[in-house]
Formats: structure tokens, sequence, C-alpha cells
């Protein structure tokens, strides 16, 4: 019996040093960290840009000599292309821009009839060979997606001709008028976007004054229209602000 008593003690007494050596517990497993979501970069619309732009014209033209019927409009159509320049301001969605271009034209159009220089059939020509706008831009940005609207000036020249069996005669002077449209522009890169837009150009009226046969003589100059609704792509290159 006191052997299974001094047994019984010596293990008891035993018991802290072998606790002592086994390892510590791993500590309790951690709650995983919350997910926070990134926000994705929104495009930077700000910046000076220059860049290409084409497309197509098409229109209406009217001469109305003093005395007669005139001609009543008759179709002018063609195609442009040429160059941009500009710059935009963002803030916010907003931005707010200047913008030029120039662009050759080969816009042109005519109409035939008897009514005008009676009596003999004459034929009236208009054409623009060249056409520029400088104009205000205000759109709303979806990140990648500018939608905007866009106005101000133009300028071109308005080439008149006239022919008939008697000759013929031609006068062009640069006019300037007014221009009104809106557009979507895409940011492809940082630097580079490209744009689809419609613009609408009244230009003042152009006029025609001769005395050579195919006028009949005539001396009074001769007011000759020119609108165009142009439709236009374009690719621009972006110097970020």
């Amino acid at each position: 019996m006191k052997r299974i008593v001094l047994a019984a003690a010596m293990a008891f007494s035993a018991a802290p040093a072998l606790a002592a050596d086994l390892p510590a517990p791993p500590p309790p497993p951690q709650a995983p960290a919350a997910y926070v979501p990134v926000a994705a970069p929104i495009y930077n619309w700000g910046g000076i840009y220059v860049g290409i732009n084409g497309g197509y014209g098409f229109g209406q033209s009217a001469w109305t000599p003093a005395g007669t019927v005139g001609t009543g409009n008759f179709d002018v159509t063609g195609g442009l292309v040429g160059g941009t320049i500009g710059a935009n301001f963002q803030t916010g969605e907003w931005v707010f821009g200047v913008e030029g271009d120039i662009d050759w034209s080969d816009i042109t159009g005519s109409t035939t009839n008897t009514t005008t220089c009676a009596p003999i059939s004459c034929t009236f020509q208009t054409s623009n060979d060249w056409l520029g706008t400088v104009r205000g831009r205000v759109g709303y940005a979806f990140d990648r997606v500018l939608v905007y609207g866009t106005g101000g000036g133009a300028f071109g020249d308005i080439k008149a001709s006239i022919s008939n069996v008697l000759g013929s005669a031609s006068a062009t002077s640069t006019e300037f008028g007014w221009t009104a449209g809106g557009g979507v522009e895409v940011g492809i890169t940082p630097n580079i976007t490209a744009k689809i837009e419609y613009l609408f150009v009244d230009l003042s009226n152009g006029s025609l004054a001769c005395t050579a046969a195919a006028c009949n003589g005539g001396t009074a100059a001769v007011p000759v229209s020119f609108d165009a609704s142009l439709v236009r792509g374009g690719l621009n290159y972006k110097f970020n602000f």
C-alpha cells in the first residue's frame, strides 16, 4: 500500500514538468479581412488634343436674282477631310472645351432651268472647297464615353458658277456663318480618343455679279445661299493635363 501511495505522489509531482514540455496550443483562427472593392479609375478628359476628321456633307443652295423666281433650293453633296485642334477642362463628370477644325471640302451641286435667265437655259452650280469651324463644347462623361453638344462660328468659301450657250462666269467669296450639333467621343487609351459627330453649317450668302454674256449683261449681285449637314468621324491624340 505504501508503494502505491508513493508512486502516485511521484506521478503528481512530475505532471507540471511534463506539461511544461508540451507545445503551446495554436491561437484561434482569425476572421478573414473584409473585402473592400477598388474603384475603377475615372477617365481623364482634360487636356489639349490634335487630330484628324473626315466625313460627308449634304445640304442645299439657292440662287435668288432680283426680279426672277430664282432657282429654288437644289441639293449639294460631297466629302470632306481635315484637321482638328482643341482643349478640354473637366470638373466631375462635366467636360467643357473649345475646338477648331479646317477641312478640304468637295460639297457641290447644280441645277438647270429656263425660268431664271429666260428665254435661254442656264446651269447654276454652287461649290464649297474648304470649310472651318470654331466651337465651344459642353459634355457629360460616363467614364470613357463623352456625350456632348457644340456650337459656334463657321467660315468657308462659296463658289458660284453660271453657264449657258452664251458662255460662263463664276465668282468665289469667303463667307461666315454659324454651326451647331453634337456627338459622342470614346476614350480608347489614356491619350487616344475617337468620335462621331453631326454639325449643321449655315454660311451667309455668297454672290455673283458679272457683265458677261452668260449673265445676259446683268450687273446686280445675285445672292447665293449655302447650308450643309456634316456627319464626321475623328481620331484625336490628347496631351493630358
